[in-house]
Protein backbone atom coordinates (compact mmCIF):
# COMPACT_ATOMS: atom_id res chain seq x y z
CA UNK A 1 0.00 0.00 0.00
CA UNK A 2 1.89 3.69 -0.78
CA UNK A 3 2.41 5.89 1.46
CA UNK A 4 -0.06 8.56 1.73
CA UNK A 5 0.87 12.27 0.82
CA UNK A 6 1.24 13.48 4.09
CA UNK A 7 3.68 10.76 5.03
CA UNK A 8 5.72 10.65 2.36
CA UNK A 9 6.43 14.66 3.06
CA UNK A 10 7.11 13.82 6.47
CA UNK A 11 9.42 10.73 5.21
CA UNK A 12 11.23 12.86 2.84
CA UNK A 13 11.63 16.10 4.99
CA UNK A 14 13.43 13.52 7.73
CA UNK A 15 15.36 12.09 5.44
CA UNK A 16 16.49 15.37 4.37
CA UNK A 17 17.07 16.55 7.50
CA UNK A 18 19.44 13.20 8.59
CA UNK A 19 21.66 14.30 5.70
CA UNK A 20 22.08 17.77 7.11
CA UNK A 21 22.91 16.38 10.41
CA UNK A 22 25.67 13.98 8.81
CA UNK A 23 26.61 16.00 5.31
CA UNK A 24 26.63 19.45 6.74
CA UNK A 25 25.21 22.56 5.02
CA UNK A 26 24.17 21.29 1.49
CA UNK A 27 22.34 23.17 -1.54
CA UNK A 28 18.80 22.45 -3.04
CA UNK A 29 20.71 20.60 -5.79
CA UNK A 30 23.05 18.77 -3.52
CA UNK A 31 19.44 17.34 -1.25
CA UNK A 32 18.10 16.46 -4.66
CA UNK A 33 20.87 14.48 -6.01
CA UNK A 34 20.95 12.59 -2.33
CA UNK A 35 17.73 11.96 -1.97
CA UNK A 36 16.62 11.01 -5.57
CA UNK A 37 13.78 14.00 -5.71
CA UNK A 38 12.48 15.35 -8.38
CA UNK A 39 13.37 19.61 -7.83
CA UNK A 40 9.96 20.96 -7.00
CA UNK A 41 9.89 18.62 -4.17
CA UNK A 42 13.24 19.30 -3.24
CA UNK A 43 11.76 23.00 -2.90
CA UNK A 44 8.64 22.21 -1.44
CA UNK A 45 11.16 20.31 1.19
CA UNK A 46 12.77 23.25 1.72
CA UNK A 47 10.06 25.61 2.26
CA UNK A 48 8.00 23.30 4.94
CA UNK A 49 11.76 23.06 6.69
CA UNK A 50 12.38 26.78 6.40
CA UNK A 51 8.99 26.93 7.82
CA UNK A 52 9.35 25.47 10.86
CA UNK A 53 12.33 26.91 12.54
CA UNK A 54 14.42 23.70 11.27
CA UNK A 55 17.28 24.87 8.65
CA UNK A 56 18.06 28.51 7.65
CA UNK A 57 20.23 29.61 5.06
CA UNK A 58 24.08 29.59 6.16
CA UNK A 59 25.82 30.72 2.89
CA UNK A 60 25.94 30.01 -0.37
CA UNK A 61 27.88 27.81 -3.29
CA UNK A 62 30.97 28.80 -3.99
CA UNK A 63 30.81 26.88 -7.79
CA UNK A 64 31.52 29.09 -10.91
CA UNK A 65 29.03 29.03 -12.94
CA UNK A 66 26.78 31.42 -14.76
CA UNK A 67 23.79 33.44 -12.53
CA UNK A 68 23.68 33.63 -8.76
CA UNK A 69 25.42 31.36 -6.80
CA UNK A 70 23.12 28.56 -5.14
CA UNK A 71 22.20 28.76 -1.59
CA UNK A 72 23.38 26.57 1.56
CA UNK A 73 20.91 25.11 4.29
CA UNK A 74 22.42 23.90 7.38
CA UNK A 75 20.19 22.75 10.42
CA UNK A 76 19.26 25.73 12.98
CA UNK A 77 21.96 24.75 15.73
CA UNK A 78 20.52 26.91 18.63
CA UNK A 79 16.76 25.50 17.76
CA UNK A 80 17.43 23.39 21.20
CA UNK A 81 19.86 22.83 23.56
CA UNK A 82 20.98 19.83 25.01
CA UNK A 83 23.28 18.76 28.15
CA UNK A 84 24.48 15.30 29.20
CA UNK A 85 25.80 14.09 32.44
CA UNK A 86 28.05 11.52 33.50
CA UNK A 87 27.57 10.18 37.27
CA UNK A 88 30.43 8.54 38.80
CA UNK A 89 30.02 7.43 42.36
CA UNK A 90 32.49 10.81 43.42
CA UNK A 91 32.14 13.35 40.44
CA UNK A 92 29.59 14.78 37.75
CA UNK A 93 30.93 15.75 34.64
CA UNK A 94 28.50 17.75 33.12
CA UNK A 95 28.72 18.91 29.06
CA UNK A 96 26.71 21.05 27.11
CA UNK A 97 26.01 21.23 23.64
CA UNK A 98 23.43 22.52 20.28
CA UNK A 99 21.20 20.63 18.35
CA UNK A 100 24.44 19.45 15.94
CA UNK A 101 26.22 18.30 19.37
CA UNK A 102 28.63 20.80 19.03
CA UNK A 103 30.23 20.39 22.68
CA UNK A 104 29.72 24.86 23.78
CA UNK A 105 30.90 23.62 27.89
CA UNK A 106 32.25 20.97 30.25
CA UNK A 107 32.30 21.05 33.92
CA UNK A 108 32.99 18.81 36.62
CA UNK A 109 32.34 18.54 40.08
CA UNK A 110 33.92 16.74 42.90
CA UNK A 111 31.62 14.84 45.65
CA UNK A 112 33.17 13.95 48.72
CA UNK A 113 32.01 10.56 50.63
CA UNK A 114 30.21 12.23 53.28
CA UNK A 115 28.72 14.99 51.80
CA UNK A 116 25.28 15.03 52.75
CA UNK A 117 22.28 14.04 49.59
CA UNK A 118 20.82 16.96 49.62
CA UNK A 119 24.30 18.85 49.43
CA UNK A 120 25.53 16.69 46.83
CA UNK A 121 22.14 16.76 44.77
CA UNK A 122 21.94 20.66 45.03
CA UNK A 123 25.67 21.30 44.17
CA UNK A 124 25.50 18.85 40.91
CA UNK A 125 21.56 20.80 39.76
CA UNK A 126 23.71 23.94 40.56
CA UNK A 127 27.08 23.10 37.87
CA UNK A 128 24.38 22.13 34.97
CA UNK A 129 22.21 25.29 35.42
CA UNK A 130 25.55 27.60 35.65
CA UNK A 131 27.35 25.79 32.79
CA UNK A 132 24.32 25.52 30.70
CA UNK A 133 23.88 29.72 31.83
CA UNK A 134 27.17 30.70 30.72
CA UNK A 135 27.59 28.61 27.54
CA UNK A 136 24.13 30.76 26.21
CA UNK A 137 22.06 27.57 26.23
CA UNK A 138 19.34 28.22 28.62
CA UNK A 139 16.38 26.62 28.50
CA UNK A 140 17.79 23.23 28.17
CA UNK A 141 15.73 20.55 25.65
CA UNK A 142 16.62 17.43 26.42
CA UNK A 143 19.41 16.01 29.07
CA UNK A 144 20.87 12.86 29.49
CA UNK A 145 22.02 10.87 31.89
CA UNK A 146 24.57 7.88 32.45
CA UNK A 147 24.62 6.65 35.79
CA UNK A 148 26.50 3.60 37.04
CA UNK A 149 23.34 0.58 38.36
CA UNK A 150 20.66 -0.80 36.54
CA UNK A 151 18.20 1.45 34.72
CA UNK A 152 14.40 -0.14 34.73
CA UNK A 153 13.85 -0.87 31.45
CA UNK A 154 10.14 -0.20 32.16
CA UNK A 155 10.03 2.74 33.70
CA UNK A 156 13.55 4.66 33.15
CA UNK A 157 14.22 5.24 36.29
CA UNK A 158 17.52 4.33 38.14
CA UNK A 159 17.02 1.63 40.57
CA UNK A 160 18.55 1.57 43.76
CA UNK A 161 21.58 -0.21 44.05
CA UNK A 162 24.05 -1.33 47.00
CA UNK A 163 27.17 0.56 46.86
CA UNK A 164 25.92 3.33 44.98
CA UNK A 165 25.61 6.74 47.08
CA UNK A 166 22.07 7.80 47.73
CA UNK A 167 22.66 11.10 46.01
CA UNK A 168 22.35 9.67 42.41
CA UNK A 169 18.79 8.41 42.75
CA UNK A 170 17.98 11.80 44.67
CA UNK A 171 20.17 13.82 41.71
CA UNK A 172 18.05 12.10 38.36
CA UNK A 173 14.39 12.58 40.51
CA UNK A 174 15.09 16.43 41.69
CA UNK A 175 16.67 17.03 37.47
CA UNK A 176 13.26 15.63 36.55
CA UNK A 177 11.48 17.46 38.65
CA UNK A 178 12.79 20.63 38.62
CA UNK A 179 14.29 21.05 34.44
CA UNK A 180 11.35 21.73 32.11
CA UNK A 181 13.58 19.44 29.91
CA UNK A 182 13.05 16.09 29.03
CA UNK A 183 15.40 14.00 31.36
CA UNK A 184 16.59 10.71 30.23
CA UNK A 185 18.78 8.08 32.28
CA UNK A 186 20.92 5.11 30.81
CA UNK A 187 23.45 2.97 32.37
CA UNK A 188 26.85 4.57 31.77
CA UNK A 189 28.82 1.31 30.02
CA UNK A 190 25.74 1.35 27.58
CA UNK A 191 26.00 5.16 26.66
CA UNK A 192 29.75 4.36 26.27
CA UNK A 193 28.61 2.27 23.87
CA UNK A 194 26.63 3.60 21.39
CA UNK A 195 29.59 6.66 21.63
CA UNK A 196 32.37 3.81 20.68
CA UNK A 197 30.11 2.73 18.14
CA UNK A 198 29.53 6.19 16.45
CA UNK A 199 33.13 7.22 17.16
CA UNK A 200 35.17 4.99 18.43
CA UNK A 201 36.74 1.95 18.73
CA UNK A 202 33.51 0.25 17.16
CA UNK A 203 32.68 1.82 13.99
CA UNK A 204 31.42 -0.21 11.58
CA UNK A 205 30.51 -3.08 13.92
CA UNK A 206 26.49 -3.97 14.18
CA UNK A 207 27.22 -6.82 17.16
CA UNK A 208 30.18 -6.28 19.85
CA UNK A 209 30.59 -6.31 23.46
CA UNK A 210 32.06 -3.24 25.19
CA UNK A 211 34.18 -4.28 28.36
CA UNK A 212 34.79 -1.18 30.39
CA UNK A 213 37.46 -1.11 32.36
CA UNK A 214 37.29 1.61 35.04
CA UNK A 215 37.26 1.54 38.24
CA UNK A 216 34.88 -1.12 37.80
CA UNK A 217 33.67 -3.22 35.33
CA UNK A 218 30.65 -3.81 33.31
CA UNK A 219 29.94 -4.90 29.54
CA UNK A 220 27.33 -3.22 26.70
CA UNK A 221 25.67 -5.52 24.51
CA UNK A 222 25.06 -3.94 21.25
CA UNK A 223 23.63 -6.86 18.91
CA UNK A 224 22.10 -6.50 15.34
CA UNK A 225 22.48 -2.83 15.76
CA UNK A 226 20.82 -2.51 18.80
CA UNK A 227 21.32 -2.05 22.67
CA UNK A 228 20.25 -4.88 24.74
CA UNK A 229 19.87 -4.38 28.26
CA UNK A 230 17.86 -7.52 29.13
CA UNK A 231 14.51 -7.68 31.42
CA UNK A 232 15.96 -5.98 34.41
CA UNK A 233 17.98 -3.55 32.54
CA UNK A 234 21.12 -5.52 33.67
CA UNK A 235 22.66 -7.21 31.05
CA UNK A 236 26.01 -6.58 30.90
CA UNK A 237 27.15 -6.71 34.91
CA UNK A 238 30.03 -8.86 34.36
CA UNK A 239 31.34 -7.61 37.35
CA UNK A 240 29.45 -10.30 39.03
CA UNK A 241 30.83 -13.34 36.77
CA UNK A 242 32.39 -15.57 39.16
CA UNK A 243 35.59 -16.15 38.09
CA UNK A 244 38.73 -18.54 39.05
CA UNK A 245 41.43 -16.62 40.75
CA UNK A 246 39.47 -14.26 43.16
CA UNK A 247 38.64 -15.17 46.91
CA UNK A 248 35.40 -16.23 46.82
CA UNK A 249 32.43 -15.43 45.29
CA UNK A 250 29.76 -12.63 44.56
CA UNK A 251 26.55 -11.99 46.21
CA UNK A 252 23.48 -10.58 45.59
CA UNK A 253 24.56 -7.25 46.93
CA UNK A 254 28.05 -7.43 46.27
CA UNK A 255 30.44 -8.01 43.53
CA UNK A 256 33.66 -9.45 45.00
CA UNK A 257 34.59 -12.49 44.24
CA UNK A 258 33.42 -11.39 40.62
CA UNK A 259 35.18 -10.13 37.50
CA UNK A 260 35.14 -6.64 39.34
CA UNK A 261 37.64 -8.34 41.31
CA UNK A 262 40.02 -9.38 38.77
CA UNK A 263 39.70 -6.49 36.54
CA UNK A 264 38.61 -3.41 38.39
CA UNK A 265 40.83 -0.44 38.94
CA UNK A 266 42.04 -1.14 42.32
CA UNK A 267 42.50 -5.06 41.51
CA UNK A 268 44.64 -3.68 38.57
CA UNK A 269 46.78 -1.87 40.79
CA UNK A 270 47.27 -4.45 43.82
CA UNK A 271 48.45 -6.58 40.26
CA UNK A 272 51.10 -4.11 39.27
CA UNK A 273 52.27 -4.13 42.90
CA UNK A 274 52.69 -8.31 43.24
CA UNK A 275 54.93 -8.01 40.31
CA UNK A 276 56.96 -5.10 41.37
CA UNK A 277 55.33 -2.55 38.65
CA UNK A 278 55.96 0.85 40.43
CA UNK A 279 52.10 1.64 40.38
CA UNK A 280 51.24 5.41 39.23
CA UNK A 281 47.97 7.34 40.40
CA UNK A 282 45.57 5.68 39.33
CA UNK A 283 45.05 1.99 37.19
CA UNK A 284 45.21 3.30 33.52
CA UNK A 285 48.70 5.42 34.48
CA UNK A 286 49.93 2.24 35.84
CA UNK A 287 49.02 0.34 32.90
CA UNK A 288 50.78 3.25 30.55
CA UNK A 289 54.06 3.31 32.68
CA UNK A 290 54.50 -0.74 32.01
CA UNK A 291 53.59 -0.38 28.42
CA UNK A 292 56.62 1.53 28.69
CA UNK A 293 59.03 0.10 30.94
CA UNK A 294 60.07 -3.24 28.56
CA UNK A 295 60.36 -6.56 30.00
CA UNK A 296 60.50 -5.88 33.71
CA UNK A 297 56.88 -5.33 33.15
CA UNK A 298 56.18 -8.78 31.05
CA UNK A 299 54.75 -10.62 34.06
CA UNK A 300 52.36 -7.97 34.78
CA UNK A 301 50.70 -7.90 31.56
CA UNK A 302 50.69 -11.19 31.37
CA UNK A 303 48.82 -11.26 34.09
CA UNK A 304 46.48 -8.63 33.38
CA UNK A 305 46.22 -10.33 29.71
CA UNK A 306 45.07 -13.48 31.52
CA UNK A 307 42.33 -11.88 33.53
CA UNK A 308 40.75 -9.98 31.00
CA UNK A 309 40.79 -12.85 28.53
CA UNK A 310 38.92 -14.83 30.84
CA UNK A 311 36.40 -12.09 31.12
CA UNK A 312 36.49 -11.94 27.28
CA UNK A 313 36.47 -15.57 26.77
CA UNK A 314 33.20 -16.02 28.99
CA UNK A 315 31.33 -13.02 26.87
CA UNK A 316 32.06 -15.07 23.98
CA UNK A 317 30.81 -18.31 25.27
CA UNK A 318 27.49 -17.11 25.21
CA UNK A 319 27.17 -14.38 22.86
CA UNK A 320 29.69 -15.17 20.39
CA UNK A 321 29.82 -11.14 19.41
CA UNK A 322 32.32 -11.51 16.88
CA UNK A 323 34.37 -8.44 18.61
CA UNK A 324 34.97 -7.37 22.17
CA UNK A 325 36.02 -4.04 22.45
CA UNK A 326 38.13 -2.73 25.95
CA UNK A 327 36.77 0.83 26.94
CA UNK A 328 37.27 3.02 29.49
CA UNK A 329 40.23 4.47 30.90
CA UNK A 330 42.07 1.35 31.13
CA UNK A 331 41.24 0.39 27.69
CA UNK A 332 42.19 3.87 26.29
CA UNK A 333 45.77 3.49 28.09
CA UNK A 334 46.23 -0.05 27.36
CA UNK A 335 45.30 0.73 23.72
CA UNK A 336 45.98 -1.73 20.36
CA UNK A 337 49.26 -3.50 22.45
CA UNK A 338 46.83 -4.51 25.19
CA UNK A 339 44.03 -5.57 22.48
CA UNK A 340 46.27 -7.49 20.70
CA UNK A 341 47.26 -9.65 23.47
CA UNK A 342 44.21 -9.98 24.84
CA UNK A 343 42.87 -10.80 21.54
CA UNK A 344 45.82 -13.89 20.80
CA UNK A 345 45.31 -15.03 24.87
CA UNK A 346 41.42 -15.56 23.81
CA UNK A 347 42.17 -17.40 20.47
CA UNK A 348 43.63 -20.06 23.08
CA UNK A 349 40.67 -19.80 25.47
CA UNK A 350 38.00 -19.85 23.15
CA UNK A 351 37.23 -21.49 19.24
CA UNK A 352 35.38 -18.87 18.67
CA UNK A 353 36.99 -16.17 16.49
CA UNK A 354 36.92 -12.96 18.44
CA UNK A 355 38.11 -9.61 17.75
CA UNK A 356 39.30 -7.61 20.39
CA UNK A 357 39.91 -3.93 19.53
CA UNK A 358 40.76 -0.88 21.68
CA UNK A 359 38.42 1.93 22.87
CA UNK A 360 39.06 5.18 21.75
CA UNK A 361 37.09 7.19 24.16
CA UNK A 362 38.05 5.96 27.25
CA UNK A 363 35.96 7.68 30.13
CA UNK A 364 34.96 10.83 27.64
CA UNK A 365 32.60 7.85 26.29
CA UNK A 366 30.03 8.43 28.78
CA UNK A 367 29.85 11.81 28.17
CA UNK A 368 29.73 11.55 24.64
CA UNK A 369 27.01 8.92 24.49
CA UNK A 370 24.74 10.50 26.73
CA UNK A 371 24.88 13.95 24.48
CA UNK A 372 24.51 11.03 21.54
CA UNK A 373 21.30 9.92 23.29
CA UNK A 374 20.10 13.34 24.44
CA UNK A 375 20.38 14.75 20.69
CA UNK A 376 18.65 11.53 18.90
CA UNK A 377 15.71 12.40 21.46
CA UNK A 378 15.55 15.97 20.95
CA UNK A 379 15.57 15.34 16.89
CA UNK A 380 12.94 12.74 17.25
CA UNK A 381 10.76 15.37 18.75
CA UNK A 382 11.52 18.66 16.86
CA UNK A 383 11.56 16.13 13.78
CA UNK A 384 8.89 14.74 13.93
CA UNK A 385 6.07 15.73 10.93
CA UNK A 386 3.54 17.96 12.24
CA UNK A 387 -0.49 16.47 12.18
Amino acid sequence: MPASPSTARALNDRRALQLLQEEGPLTAGQLKNLTGLSRPSVADLVERLQDGGLITVVGESGAQRRGPNARVYGIVADRAYLAALDVRTDSVGVGVADLLGRTLAEATLSVEEDVPTEQAVEAAVALLERTAREAGAAPLHTVGIGAPGLVDPATGELRDSTGLPAWHRGLVRVLQERLPATVLVENETNLAAVAEQRRGGARAHGTFVLLWLGAGVGAALVLDGKLRRGASGGAGEIGFLPMPGTRGLPSAIHCDGGFHSLAGGAAVQELAAAHGVTTGPDAPATLAAALGAGERAEPFLDALTERLALGAASVAAVLDPGCVVLGGELGLAGGKVLAARVEARLAQLSPLRTEVRAGELGGGAVLGGALLVAREAAQDELFAPAR
